[in-house]
């Protein structure tokens, strides 16, 4: 295999942040749910369960801090 053409990866790397800047927020949020839900379904349910219990640690304690 060849060495990969530097200005080939220049353009490249242009494409997905003019498309980016072009989307609106909802199709922004659209396409990083889809990204999301894709990541998730690689996860074992023993990673999924960790990061709910992650996250309801870090609900907690913002609402701790509410508080104060």
């Amino acid at each position: 295999m060849g060495a990969k053409n530097p200005h080939a990866q220049a353009l490249g790397s242009l494409g997905g942040k003019a498309r980016a800047k072009n989307l609106s927020s909802a199709q922004a949020r659209k396409i990083a749910s889809k990204g999301g839900k894709a990541r998730a379904a690689k996860l074992s349910s023993a990673e999924l369960s960790r990061i709910a219990k992650l996250a309801v640690a870090a609900r907690e304690r913002k609402r701790a801090e509410k508080k104060k």
